[in-house]
């Protein structure tokens, strides 16, 4: 059975940093794409980054391009989170999940990180 678990999140002010780490376990990790989603109170969950199995591609959400990078560890089973430069709108549930492949639709969901962004 696949798992994820989300660690890292906590209250940063505005202007600071955060990192996300999200453990995997049940799957072939190095084999899998990642991403990173997030869900707002009062709005729908949205894609934030994206990996691909050897790291050698990744997405970003414009909302987030040239703050937010994405990373993976295979060898640690783990993909990253490194967010800078916050803002209050970046105030949100962070979610990892993993699919087959870029073609695929994610299809394993972690339970989630809550990252609070004070102005």
């Amino acid at each position: 059975q696949v798992q994820l678990v989300e660690s890292g999140g906590g209250l940063v002010q505005a202007g600071g940093s955060l990192r996300l780490s999200c453990a995997a376990s049940g799957r072939t990790f190095s084999s899998y794409a990642m991403g990173w989603f997030r869900q707002a109170p009062g709005k729908e969950r949205e894609f934030v980054a994206g990996i691909s199995w050897s790291g050698r591609r990744t997405y970003y959400a414009d909302s987030v391009k040239g703050r937010f990078t994405i990373s993976r560890d295979n060898a640690k089973n783990t993909v990253y989170l490194q967010m800078n430069s916050l803002k209050p709108e970046d105030t949100a549930v962070y979610y990892c999940a993993t699919r087959p492949g870029e073609a695929y639709e994610y299809d394993y969901w972690g339970q989630g990180t809550q990252v609070t962004v004070s102005s």
